[in-house]
């Protein structure tokens, strides 16, 4: 650790965490010892913290007071994890509806947030001071699993509105003086990425963090045109808010020669989990229950792939109780090599709408497709639109090698996965538009998986 990022992390940001009068630091520090507790030990904190948050959700928040007289729910009579699931799920249409009872009547200096609508639901929903808090610890803990500290020099390639179009004076001098650069992420023409190759050169950060298409895109670019970037001391590459498909990861490490570490979260659910040192993705489990449940809702076991459901902990201002994050994943026994305690989230496989239906009703994911066009040499960029179980849309950017030879095997290959008789429309565009907040998807399915 430099001299500087030790003033940083120890002095400048403790202060500029105080001055806001957020707990960030005792968080961490707190996160940093509970970490290695025991796998039931850890079972039996998380079961007092939700005692403790659904006592206080019960007497602050309009929701949830109606919601336990009416079925009868008591936090107090709480005797396992398993009874949270007396309450039932909530989802975005459920915040929507209840948005204004869902703050806590004693509530404070509530941060309006909202998500950027890669589902096609975006969500407005509030954020106080302690989630705050402990989502910036989380993110603090585990990059200094990968020896990161607040400080060390950091580029963010990110595309939310939401970040981008908050970057006033104050904050611009808070990034500066702890040494965090911001890319934008949705402006990726050629000439642009070789302005980014050329500012991570000159900066030569210890991390990077952003989307991974973002990152491979520009490690992509660099290989191509002979740009070094593997000689720069980066200690890892910390992508979230996609889908990590193995050809993005292994571009990454291999043009920026450091490991890419997975994190899983979103804006509305928290940082749920991230990927440590020995490639286990870690949930914050101080912080947030994890549930995976089936197609009606009911509980899985670990082992079991089904849609991931959130209770943060730490939300008592504008609570987030077994919220429906609309992805697929599943929980694993496995005891994790590096010791830390921490439960383990296993296959993390992308959003509900990253799966496609074929005619006969099988679930695919979008994988199955995504693989016949990456692999062809003419196809530049793509974008499979799935409209209904009859109709099939791919968007495509080609270039001077695709041939009509191609063009039959997409739809050769389509109609063997999805049907013979779905209509596989090819559509040639010049680019691929990204969604609102920056982010790219492959895949986008208006089927019900």
């Amino acid at each position: 650790m430099t001299l500087y990022t030790l003033l940083v992390s120890k002095f400048l940001f403790p202060l500029h965490e105080k001055l806001k009068k957020h707990s960030t630091v005792a968080v961490r520090k707190d996160m940093e010892k509970t970490q290695w507790l025991k796998a039931n030990d850890i079972r039996q904190l998380q079961l007092d913290r939700l005692k403790v948050f659904l006592t206080d959700v019960e007497a602050s928040v309009p929701y949830y007071q109606k919601l336990f007289s009416d079925i009868g729910f008591k936090p107090s009579s709480i005797a396992s994890l398993k009874d949270l699931q007396q309450l039932p799920l909530t989802d975005k249409p459920v915040i929507r509806e209840h948005l204004e009872q869902l703050k806590a009547q004693d509530a404070f200096a509530l941060s309006r947030f909202n998500t950027g609508g890669s589902s096609g639901e975006p969500l407005v929903f509030y954020i106080g001071k302690k989630r705050v808090s402990h989502d910036v610890a989380a993110k603090w803990r585990a990059t200094r699993w990968w020896d990161v500290d607040i400080g060390d020099p950091e580029i963010v390639i990110w595309g939310s509105p939401i970040e981008l179009g908050a970057q006033d004076k104050v904050r611009m001098i808070r990034d500066g003086l702890i040494r965090t650069h911001l890319i934008p992420a949705f402006e990726m023409s050629e000439q642009n990425v070789d302005g980014f190759i050329a500012q991570i050169q000159t900066i030569r950060p210890k991390m990077l963090f952003g989307y991974p298409s973002a990152l491979a895109h520009i490690a992509k670019q660099a290989e191509q045109k002979g740009s070094r970037l593997d000689d720069l001391g980066i200690k890892v590459a910390f992508v979230t808010s996609e889908r990590l498909y193995d050809y993005q990861r292994e571009m990454i490490e291999k043009v920026f020669a450091c490991p890419v570490a997975n994190g899983y979260g979103g804006r509305d659910a928290g940082f749920i989990a991230h990927q440590c040192p020995a490639g286990n993705m870690h949930i914050t489990a101080e912080d947030i229950i994890v549930e995976i449940i089936d197609k009606d809702g009911n509980v899985l076991p670990r082992g079991q792939s089904g849609e991931i459901v959130v209770t943060h902990l730490a939300t008592r201002d504008f609570p987030f109780i077994r919220y429906r994050t609309g992805d697929v994943g599943m929980l694993s026994d496995e005891v994790c090599a590096c010791g830390r305690g921490l439960p383990l989230l296993k296959e993390i496989q992308g959003r509900t709408t990253d799966f496609v239906v074929a005619a006969d009703g099988t679930v695919l994911h979008g994988l199955a497709l995504i693989y016949v066009l990456r692999d062809l040499e003419g196809v530049d960029s793509f974008k499979i639109i799935q409209h209904s179980l009859e109709k099939t849309t791919i968007q495509m950017v080609k270039n001077e090698q695709f041939s009509d030879k191609d063009l039959d095997s997409i739809r050769s290959t389509f109609k063997q996965r999805l049907g013979n008789d779905v209509d596989i429309e090819i559509e040639f565009v010049t680019d691929i538009a990204k969604e609102k907040s920056g982010k790219f998807r492959y895949v986008v399915s208006h089927v019900p998986a």
